[in-house]
């Protein structure tokens, strides 16, 4: 059966961008199964969450003509919502293909031969296998072998993927990606969690849970990460500089994220962090500037915005926070095979900064909606770039939900910075570079990219010469060298040289 059907009955869909590779442990949805093109249902109910309550500004803001704030964060990542209007061309017929360009034919062979070796595997395995199991495994095996991001949700994991999406869950607080051999990656710890408060750090790699090694074809590994709030989990890690894999005891609980806070570092200069793009998460931007420029007497003279260690989420939410900070421009663009998947946002007027110097500060955890952000900000010209070269997840994906509540998340597109340049498994090269304690020799190759990912989409420019790629900069030493770039004069040359950012002993976000 043609796809294109099926697909039409799931207009509109949300283009969700996840985080990097990044699957919450609280979302189990890092496992890959493989739908058949004629197994896709006619019409399928949609799984993701109610829309949240509308926003409220106050009267001197910008009009609420920006992407309705209406869907979860991602890979992570995230479940689909209707997307906001936007230019999205029509799709040309091709000859052997259907009105949406996709082939509608299944080659009959492929499907005798999957036939053949089900049978075989039925028939001569040393222990009997259960069909539904074995199905799920065929189905994980076709998505797995796509890219890092395209997976298979079961019921339960579609589910917790919708959960993670408001910000409320029982579980550590950590941002996953399973490996080929079922291990499970840090993309990095949320701010103020178990995870975070046990000391687990972004590139760490979990081998065990409670002593229990993955196995490559088990499906979810990270399920067991969640669990009843006061409960422990152990978990064996590997880290980077660690002679031996050792262990961490963290104790579960519910994880209520809070995605933006903000302080004055001084008197007309703020600070504001946003640790993951959820659904709420532009209102609350709003709400917290508008309170920063109430406790510096009604305006800012500069703002430092901390995308370190994001993971990415919701591109709704990106895109309207880069609205409320542009005038005009494109913030971003996303193109595919199919027209659905083609979309362009662009800024209305208003500056909710009202022009004050804005300085954004990332590192090798900033992925996905943080990096679309941060694209659109120094493109337009509306900001500096301060920290580390960025993950380099420039792949959007779209969930496909299902009839038996089961969804699909799969990789449609690539987004495009306002320049017309994709960041896939390149990511952003800051404009003032910081490292690290310790940091890895430059010129060696990143060990904590997209590019790293088996099995990644091709970057037109992975292979680009970057300086400090692949660093996670922690502590209070980054924000401070953030805000000195702030301070100096518009026009002023931006500085190539790399500083001395985080310093041994600094505390932690």
């Amino acid at each position: 059966m043609s796809l294109r059907h099926p697909l039409r009955s799931l207009l509109p869909l949300a283009l969700a961008l996840g985080a990097a590779p990044l699957a919450f442990a609280q979302q189990a949805p890092t496992t890959p199964p493989p739908v058949a093109p004629q197994s896709a249902p006619q019409s399928a109910p949609s799984t993701a969450p109610a829309t949240p309550p509308a926003e409220t500004k106050p009267a001197d803001t910008k009009p609420a003509s920006k992407p309705a704030d209406t869907g979860p964060t991602d890979d992570t990542d995230t479940p689909a919502q209707p997307v906001p209007p936007a230019r999205a061309p029509a799709a040309k017929a091709k000859p052997g293909k259907d009105g949406d360009g996709v082939d509608s034919k299944v080659p009959i062979e492929e499907i005798r031969r999957y036939v053949a070796v089900y049978n075989a595997v039925k028939q001569a395995y040393v222990e009997p296998v259960d069909d539904a199991k074995l199905m799920h495994a065929a189905i994980r095996g076709l998505l797995l072998d796509l890219d890092p991001h395209s997976v298979y949700l079961d019921k339960v994991a579609a589910e917790d993927f919708d959960e993670q999406s408001r910000g409320n869950y029982d579980g550590i607080g950590v941002e996953l990606q399973r490996q080929p051999d079922g291990t499970l990656k840090v993309i990095s710890p949320i701010d103020d969690t178990p995870a975070t408060r046990a000391g687990i750090k972004a590139g760490d790699l979990i081998i065990a849970i409670d002593g229990k090694p993955f196995k490559v074809d088990e499906g979810d590994s990270s399920s067991t990460l969640r669990g009843a709030p006061g409960s422990k989990v152990v978990l064996t890690i590997v880290r980077e500089g660690r002679d031996k894999p050792f262990d961490l005891t963290v104790a579960r609980e519910t994880i209520r994220v809070t995605s933006v806070k903000s302080r004055l570092l001084e008197p007309g200069y703020a600070y504001l962090r946003i640790s993951a793009f959820q659904a709420d998460t532009a209102a609350d931007f709003e709400t917290q500037l508008e309170k920063l420029k109430t406790q510096s007497g009604g305006k800012l003279r500069g703002l430092v915005m901390d995308l370190r260690s994001n993971p990415g989420g919701l591109l709704t939410s990106a895109v309207q926070i880069a609205d409320d900070l542009l005038d005009s421009g494109k913030i971003v663009s996303t193109r595919g095979r199919i027209a659905i998947s083609d979309a362009e946002f662009s800024a209305t007027p208003g500056d909710r900064l009202d022009g004050a110097p804005l300085v954004v500060l990332v590192d090798a955890g900033s992925a996905s909606a943080s990096e679309v952000l941060a694209g659109a900000l120094r493109d337009n010209g509306r900001a500096r770039v301060v920290g580390s070269r960025t993950f380099g997840k420039g792949s959007v994906q779209t969930v496909l939900p299902l009839d038996n509540g089961d969804s699909v998340k799969l990789t449609t597109a690539r987004y495009y910075t306002p320049s017309g340049k994709s960041i896939q498994a390149l990511g952003i090269v800051p404009d003032v570079v910081l490292r690290a304690p310790k940091a890895p020799d430059a010129d060696g190759r990143p060990s904590y990219t997209e590019a790293t990912l088996p099995g990644h989409l091709h970057g037109d420019e992975e292979d680009t010469p970057g300086t400090n790629a692949g660093e996670v900069l922690e502590g209070d030493a980054p924000i401070a060298s953030a805000l000195a770039e702030l301070k100096k004069p518009a026009g002023a040359k931006t500085p190539t040289a790399v500083s001395k950012a985080a310093t041994p002993g600094a505390s932690k976000r």
